[in-house]
């Protein structure tokens, strides 16, 4: 069993007459908040100005990765002393007030203090993203900082946030920090027609993006994932909330509401989010978007759940090595985990985890704090999620609380990029992902992927094609297509096209691949789900039709869960066209029987227009049909 360190702060006794879930209250969210903040800043420079954090640099350089220690460190005490309206023991804004002088004196001089200018996204653009956490610090504590700084240094920090204003964001989130400086400016009474094209712009962009279901693409494309929550929600809904608009409220609280219904079934039973996407190792600021919908009164869900997902999700981390024994959030998951970074991180990036204590923005009467703890949604009967607009299919049991994500339209692929395998990324391609569970390395074999073997290379899955989604009682589908790419050789084989259906029950999937244009000699493989040998999570997979007896196959670099894991992996003939179906199974349930028995026949019937797959379930004697035709699929269960 893995050990973690302990926290080398003092969180209060658990209180689990109020919290009977978690045991924590709003005092644990200011002990941890105090306690985060005080190991970072040990790694101040002595004007305060910028956090070097200890760790390897970012591509965006030392001095950039220190400024953002100061923001994303600044966004953290910023909710701690705004929710306790101005009260500041440990004297935080004393320390960021220090800092935006020492910082803003000599912008761009290569010395001890001074912060990097912003410039453009490709050109060391991460000041840019680090602006928005400062003008949101400030907006926050205006009272208390802002409005008590000389004039000077005000001019001063006016003059680096515009630079925010005035270069080229990334064409994704990063729309949203000038929009967030231009409020703060604006909300400061220095306001003007820069300042409200920022914001124009943002918001044209942000409609752009929207796709339905409460979820937002993060830029143009289909890139669906926890940014959702920690940015596009997030980012407009505070302003709203912040300034008083009710119609801006009105409308991105709708939205936060929806996006809700869905994102609050995927955090597991013992508070983990879901393993999915992108700049993971930001952790609890998962749980921003719940957090923020209770402050906001925008949320569908009772105040005991939003803080039962809320502090389930701060516990999870802080008991599991988050903190390392320093106090210091490290570059990971639970501990550190190289596998789970992006190139752009640096030794503060899990400082955005920060956005998680807007929570605190709900004062101590507030029912967020006052209601009793009650269950999360994944803790209570099993339940199947379809989410039509990002094309996932979420399954949640509750004997184990363990949720999955069945990915069939999130890929992270721009419209205008070409699909290399040499760019796949673990963290959107594979079929599945969990609460439990991550995806192994680049370097290991796949988990829960289909691939084809042409001439000894295997393919890859990039640009995700939705096909359709839908649920109905205890039962849900998804599906999806993608055309198999591969790192040697020709990049794709003519006509080559892989469809991909998803349906679950219970802790079931079964998970149907029609294989169509191999070339001759061609080979399916099928992998399940990646997890510790001997551990509670186990990974169960079984083929029904088309493929040859199961193997097991070792990944040794692990994934964010295990050093070390292995998964099932099923092989068939794929040459012309072929229908494979299988069923998977993912459980912490200590008495889980094998699923040999759980599907009693499955019968495949070609057509003019497709081919037909019904499957049996013996337990209650449902049938599963599902038509594959001309570029669809349907999918209806009795």
């Amino acid at each position: 069993m893995t050990t973690f360190p302990a926290l080398p702060f003092a969180l209060p006794p658990d209180d689990r007459a109020s919290s009977p879930h978690t045991g924590y209250t709003r005092g644990h969210w200011e002990a941890a908040a105090d306690g985060l903040l005080h190991a970072a800043w040990r790694w101040a420079t002595p004007g305060g100005a910028l956090l070097d954090l200890p760790g390897p640099p970012s591509r965006s350089g030392v001095r950039s990765d220190g400024l953002e220690g100061y923001a994303r460190t600044f966004l953290a005490a910023a909710f701690r002393v705004a929710g306790a309206e101005g009260k500041d023991p440990q004297k935080w804004l004393e320390r960021y007030a220090r800092g935006l002088a020492s910082g803003t004196r000599t912008p761009g001089r290569d010395d001890t203090e001074s912060w990097p200018l912003i410039l453009d996204h490709h050109v060391r653009g991460q000041p840019m993203v680090e602006s928005a956490s400062v003008a949101l610090g400030l907006r926050l504590t205006r009272p208390w900082l802002w409005d008590r700084l000389e004039p000077a240094v005000r001019d001063r920090v006016d003059q680096w946030l515009r630079g925010a204003l005035r270069h080229l964001p990334a064409g994704n989130n990063w729309y949203l920090f000038p929009y967030t400086v231009a409020g703060f400016l604006e909300s400061v009474g220095r306001g003007d027609a820069e300042t409200a094209r920022a914001r124009e712009r943002a918001m044209e962009l942000l409609e752009s993006w929207y796709r339905g279901d409460g979820w937002y693409t993060d830029g143009d494309g289909a890139a669906f994932d926890h940014y959702n929550g920690w940015a596009l929600h997030l980012y407009p809904t505070l302003d709203a909330h912040l300034s008083g608009d009710a119609g801006a409220a009105a409308h991105h609280g709708a939205r936060l509401r929806e996006h809700l219904e869905s994102y609050s079934l995927m955090f597991g039973g013992d508070g983990a989010p879901l393993y999915f996407g992108r700049s993971l190792t930001y952790r609890f600021a998962a749980s921003a978007a719940v957090g923020l919908g209770a402050v906001s009164g925008h949320t569908p869900l009772a105040p005991g759940v939003s803080r039962r997902l809320v502090s389930g999700s701060l516990r999870y981390f802080l008991e599991r090595g988050a903190g390392g024994g320093d106090g210091v959030l490290s570059l990971g998951w639970h501990g550190p985990h190289p596998a789970t970074l992006q190139s752009y991180s640096g030794p503060a990036s899990p400082y955005w985890a920060s956005k998680a204590f807007v929570a605190l923005l709900a004062p101590a009467g507030h029912p967020l704090w006052t209601s009793v703890e009650e269950e999360a949604p994944s803790e209570g009967p099993d339940r199947v999620l379809s989410v039509p607009a990002p094309g996932f299919l979420v399954q949640s049991t509750g004997a184990d609380g363990v949720v999955r994500l069945h990915n069939h339209g999130s890929d992270h692929v721009r419209p205008d990029e070409g699909e290399s395998a040499g760019d796949a990324d673990p963290h959107y391609a594979r079929l599945a992902y969990s609460s439990v569970t991550g995806p192994t390395s680049a370097a290991n074999p796949a988990d829960n992927h289909l691939s084809v073997t042409v001439g000894g290379v295997r393919s890859t899955r990039r640009r995700v094609h939705p096909l359709g989604a839908g649920h109905g009682a205890g039962w849900g589908w998804a599906g999806s297509w993608h055309v198999p790419v591969f790192p040697a050789g020709p990049a794709t084989v003519p006509g080559l096209r892989v469809e991909s259906v998803t349906v679950a029950r219970g802790r079931y999937e079964l998970r149907v691949h029609r294989v169509l244009g191999a070339p001759d000699g061609a080979r399916a493989e099928l992998t399940g789900w990646a997890t510790e040998p001997g551990g509670p999570v186990r990974s169960q997979l079984y083929g029904l039709h088309g493929w040859e007896a199961p193997e097991e196959v070792r990944a040794p670099q692990g994934t964010a869960f295990t050093r070390w894991a292995v998964l099932p992996r099923l092989a068939a003939e794929a040459a012309g066209t072929v229908v494979l179906a299988a069923l998977a199974s993912l459980t912490a349930e200590p008495d889980a029987g094998p699923p040999e028995a759980v599907v009693d026949h499955v019968a495949v019937r070609p057509g003019p227009d497709g081919d037909t797959v019904e499957a049996g379930w013996a337990q209650d004697g449902g049938r599963t049909r599902i038509a594959f035709g001309r570029g669809a699929v349907t999918v209806d269960h009795s």
